[in-house]
């Protein structure tokens, strides 16, 4: 599924209102095989993904966890984020695209530097609140039990990273250390802007 402004990370959840008939009758085809599909970033300036080249390749892999059909034919669901994965090549267009996918696995850093890095965006994620960003509390307690430093840059780039094209970079960035590094960046830079 091609989206503007959407960006699926792990171990997130996401909220999803199907009512486009090619997305209808993917949501079907998935509860009926898997319960998986790909959530892909539509690139900025583009209305309408009308070919490949149009959406990025780098995309969020969910699980639908919860699906509520609506008598008009629309559906109401709870996506969570996996993985990360790569498109390789598309088996199928129309009526919806179907994707051949590689996993982009997370490559470790250094336990040292990446805990002094997590606690930064922790800090930082504080400093938001503080400033008025309106973030529920279950994502406070959701942080509060999570100490691995990936989680962490994930469950936060999903919550506190307004733009877009920020959540996608993110997403791309496969050393832990320098996904914290760039979320750190980008956590200053809304501070100045928000």
């Amino acid at each position: 599924m091609v989206l503007p402004g959407a960006t699926l990370f792990p171990k997130t959840l996401m909220p999803l209102r199907i009512f486009e008939p090619r997305y209808r009758q993917m949501l079907s085809f998935c509860l009926e095989h898997h319960r998986m599909f790909c959530i892909a970033l539509m690139k900025p300036g583009v209305e309408e993904a009308r070919t490949a080249d149009d959406f990025h390749h780098i995309a969020g892999l969910g699980l639908v966890r919860a699906c509520v059909g609506q008598p008009d034919g629309t559906s109401n669901l709870v996506l969570l984020g996996l993985t990360r994965v790569q498109l390789t090549r598309f088996v199928q267009e129309k009526p919806f695209r179907i994707a051949e996918y590689q996993e982009l696995k997370s490559e470790s850093s250094d336990t040292i530097e990446t805990e002094a890095l997590s606690n930064k965006v922790l800090q930082l994620c504080t400093e938001l609140r503080e400033d008025g960003l309106n973030i529920p509390a279950s994502i406070d307690e959701q942080l509060a039990k999570v100490s691995d430093p990936e989680m962490i840059a994930d469950i936060v780039s999903h919550t506190f990273v307004r733009d877009a094209q920020r959540r996608q970079e993110l997403l791309t960035r496969l050393r832990i250390s320098d996904r914290l590094r760039s979320l750190i960046r980008h956590l200053n830079e809304e501070r100045l802007v928000g």
